[in-house]
């Protein structure tokens, strides 16, 4: 793993978990496999099983799946220093029922869930780690459901802007009315009132 990733990736390791010591940081070090995906290359794919988690240091990602009438919604984005993961299926090692594309080209650190499993049981400092990453993903996973059961479209979209500012000029207007669940001529109006047009 190159340097700048390494130092990226033990920083946000350290930012999770301060207490974790240097032997189990060196473990996960040994264990990350590090790879570069092209735009439109997907980290993830619906029906395969995952073989680790995914910790994005550069790009962005986009979550989704494909409904009944072959329409794609999306789920999720991720940017840098975010995990690309159906955390779920990992766990129980079952095949994922979403699929994360890369929208730019993406750079990622890959942990191996045979080695995460390892870990556990010999540094309890990951065990904890494991335990807070899984606890982010599922926080982020209810806001978005909480947020179609209490806020109206306009409210999501001020939402989405208001928590990734970076993001809503990089994901396509399509990606973001499914993600927000406003149709995607609603979603202009919407934008263009915000922007005072």
């Amino acid at each position: 793993m190159e340097k700048t990733k390494q130092e990226i990736f033990t920083k946000a390791m350290q930012q999770v978990n301060p207490e974790m010591d240097e032997a189990a940081l060196a473990y996960l070090l040994e264990s990350c496999l590090s790879h570069t995906f092209p735009k439109k290359d997907e980290i993830i794919t619906a029906g395969r099983k995952q073989k680790g988690i995914f910790f994005l240091t550069r790009g962005l990602v986009r979550g989704f799946y494909v409904d009944a009438k072959g329409d794609e919604i999306s789920i999720r984005f991720i940017n840098h220093q975010g995990w690309v993961t159906h955390y779920t299926a990992l766990i129980t090692q079952t095949p994922s029922q979403y699929t994360f594309q890369c929208l730019e080209e993406c750079e990622v650190v890959e942990l191996p869930f045979e080695r995460i499993l390892t870990g556990y049981a010999a540094f309890p400092s990951l065990e904890k780690l494991g335990r807070l990453i899984a606890e982010s993903v599922l926080i982020t996973q209810q806001a978005r459901i909480e947020s179609f059961q209490f806020l109206d479209g306009t409210q999501r979209y001020e939402q989405f802007v208001s928590i990734y500012p970076d993001l809503f000029n990089r994901v396509s207007l399509s990606h973001l009315s499914t993600y927000l669940g406003i149709k995607r001529q609603s979603l202009s109006r919407i934008r263009k009132k915000m922007s005072g047009h």
